[in-house]
């Protein structure tokens, strides 16, 4: 089949023009400007409410250096950081958290996703679903994700969301979906991940305690910080 003159001029123009809104459309505000000066280690207090630091306990985190994502030329020019710590309650009870901060979205954060970090360490994950918590009257609720994971007699259940750009995501569809409408804008997100678990409990008892420690958490951390763990949530 020979393509007339028209045929030919119109494909090359098609081309062309693809060729210029994929330019025009390439993300190039990187939104981790506004978190680079941020110090999480300082920013997420030892000790609140009666929750109080065991700097004995480490919680679960990746264990192969080929898990993480590799940086790009974007994610080289903030420097991610990484939170792991566990807290008592004063009563016997232990939460742990992680807290971990790309400048890209997927930079680093990848591996720290509970269904690929629990498994990468033997653990067994089941029962996952979508939640949510309301941290504050009158604030909307953080929509959030539950599993349970287990490796021989450890039961750990696990509560999790990440937050994109100014959105949560509840697992990596939602988090495709939220950096493509960034994309569109002209902007390349950056991303953190809140994980809280705890042991020696069941799933019901563990998420109740892990839903207190979170509100703890929130109220304790100054509300000009607020926005770096939960976005804005709608």
């Amino acid at each position: 089949m020979k393509f007339n003159r028209i045929q030919t001029v119109l494909a090359c123009v098609a081309i062309i023009a693809a060729a210029i809104l994929a330019q025009v459309l390439t993300p190039r505000e990187l939104m981790a400007r506004t978190a680079a000066s941020m110090d999480l280690q300082k920013i997420i207090p030892q000790n609140f409410g009666t929750w109080t630091l065991v700097p004995s306990i480490s919680p679960v985190t990746p264990t192969e250096p080929e898990g993480y994502v590799q940086p790009d030329r974007f994610s080289a020019k903030i420097y991610s950081q990484e939170v792991a710590r566990g807290y008592s309650d004063g009563r016997g009870n232990i939460v742990m958290l992680l807290v971990a901060y790309g400048p890209v979205q997927n930079y680093r954060l990848k591996s720290h996703r509970p269904e690929i970090c629990y498994t990468a360490n033997g653990f067994r994950v089941s029962d996952k679903y979508k939640s949510q918590i309301s941290y504050r009257d009158g604030a909307n609720p953080i929509k959030l994700t539950r599993l349970t994971t287990q490796r021989e007699t450890r039961l750990e259940p696990v509560s999790y969301w990440m937050r994109v750009g100014n959105d949560i995501a509840t697992g990596p569809v939602e988090s495709q979906i939220i950096r493509l409408k960034y994309g569109l804008r002209g902007m390349i997100p950056d991303g953190a991940l809140v994980r809280v678990s705890t042991i020696g409990l069941s799933p019901e008892a563990s998420f109740a305690l892990q839903d207190k420690f979170i509100r703890d958490l929130l109220a304790a951390i100054p509300p000009e910080e607020l926005k770096f763990f939960i976005g804005t949530p709608g």
